[in-house]
């Protein structure tokens, strides 16, 4: 393969793609009209005049990185994080807050029309929260890197081959931002400091957890290290020495995992590798909005489907008659069980089941529902849609952590089944990444 051309070049910046670069057309002499080939530039924004040099070479487009800005748009801001551009787990810092939730509406606009073939009747009012320090849940990569003689502790960079060196981190809660540092000189301490691929994080309203995956059994002064570290910064500390369900508590012995829904007498309890929403303010607002869109009724019953730990179907027992729950895995089905019987929710219902697969023969298909709320993983819904009797909905509520797969539903929804898409909206659960969450309402056409 021929090397790539490292000269900068010039480039104006046209559009920003689903994964917050910018898009440019490569100067071609053939091409003087402004053609030429696309090309993808990290850190450049619509609207913006750069110098850039290649990266990457494709068959239909190019990559690249920004090398110097010369004109600059007036939505540039500066990163508020020092490793920023390196560190790939923010993509637009360096766009204004106000300006990155627009471009998210955009590709979900986009998205609706090219794979859907389908456009809201009405776009609802973009929905955000706190922009920094939300992330109270993710996984930090370890890797001790023996040319630098130390063990970095973070996300991963832009190049995903490596681990990005990360002194502090602006978007995770506080708690874990402000000490990777600290975690970086515990990991490099231990014994088993090769073996420990990935550290986990989680918090509660009243504990923060580190899961700490390893490789080789822990010696008595690495689990002594642990714990000293616990208890210096205010940590609960599992070990992971297998599968998930391997994992235990080293230090407290008993561990109070559990946040609040405060607007609904709701507390969720939970295990450290569950799923929970990450961004807590967003997850609120986020449930209110969904049940002002689907308008459940006193005297209903409504089906909530990839239902996890009852984010959505424990506050919706506050406001019907009786909500069933449904979730592939079964441990998030038993916690959610418990988190009902906790709550004192005997109107909720849960039951694990392989969504992908028929469902005709559950039995708690058979009972009717009037609505139907789901927030699917990436992949969507595309299946269970498919098999169930969409007829006996009155609304669909649909929250989306990919726009693709929702679009792609949408248009089975509203062009094959005869839906109407009454609206759509995007929703900053990730702010400073590309990440799009969405919520869209469809009724019977």
């Amino acid at each position: 393969m021929a090397r790539i051309d490292q000269t900068p070049f010039e480039a104006v910046i046209t559009d920003l793609t689903h994964d917050g670069r910018g898009v440019a057309r490569r100067p071609d002499p053939r091409h003087p009209e402004g053609g030429g080939k696309a090309v993808f530039i990290a850190g450049a924004l619509p609207g913006e005049r750069v110098m850039a040099v290649q990266t990457r070479r494709h068959r239909s487009f190019d990559e690249a990185r920004t090398d110097s800005v010369l004109e600059a748009a007036p939505e540039r801001v500066s990163p508020r994080c020092p490793h920023f551009g390196t560190c790939g787990g923010c993509a637009l810092q360096h766009y204004a807050e106000d300006r990155q939730i627009l471009a998210k509406q955009r590709v979900l606009a986009e998205n609706l029309e090219r794979i859907g073939h389908v456009a809201p009747a009405r776009w609802l009012p973009p929905l955000t929260d706190a922009a920094w320090g939300y992330r109270r849940k993710g996984r930090l990569s370890v890797r001790r890197v023996e040319k630098k003689d130390k063990t970095l502790v973070g996300f991963r960079e832009t190049d995903p081959r490596f681990v990005a060196d990360l002194r502090e981190c602006h978007t995770v809660i506080p708690q874990i931002g402000e000490r990777l540092g600290a975690l970086s000189a515990l990991v490099d301490g231990l014994e088993a400091r090769r073996d420990i691929p990935q550290i986990e994080f989680i918090a509660g309203d009243a504990a923060v957890a580190l899961t700490f995956r390893h490789l080789s059994p822990l010696g008595e002064a690495d689990r002594a290290a642990l714990v000293a570290f616990a208890k210096a910064h205010d940590f609960a500390i599992f070990l992971q020495p297998g599968g998930v369900d391997s994992v235990h508590p080293l230090y407290p012995d008993e561990v109070p995992l559990s946040f609040h829904l405060e607007d609904w007498g709701i507390e969720l309890k939970f295990r450290p590798l569950d799923f929970i929403q990450v961004n807590a303010g967003l997850n609120r607002k986020m449930i209110h909005h969904a049940f002002d869109l689907l308008e459940p009724g006193a005297d209903e019953r409504v089906l909530d489907l990839f239902a996890g730990l009852g984010n959505f179907t424990l506050p919706l027992a506050r406001r019907v008659r009786e909500v069933v729950g449904v979730e592939g895995e079964a441990g998030l089905v038993q916690r959610a069980r418990e988190n009902a019987t906790h709550n004192g929710l005997g109107n909720a219902r849960f039951y694990a089941a392989d969504l992908a697969k028929d469902l005709s023969a559950e039995p708690w298909m058979r009972e009717g529902f009037d609505k139907l709320l789901l927030d699917p993983p990436r992949s969507g819904a595309d299946f269970v849609l498919s098999v169930l009797p969409l007829k006996q909905f009155k609304r669909i509520v649909y929250v989306s952590c990919h726009p693709a797969s929702l679009a792609r539903d949408a248009g089975y929804l509203v062009n094959e089944k005869g839906w109407k898409l009454q609206a759509a909206g995007v929703m900053d659960m990730f702010p400073h990444t590309a990440h799009v969450e969405s919520i869209a309402l469809f009724e019977p056409g």
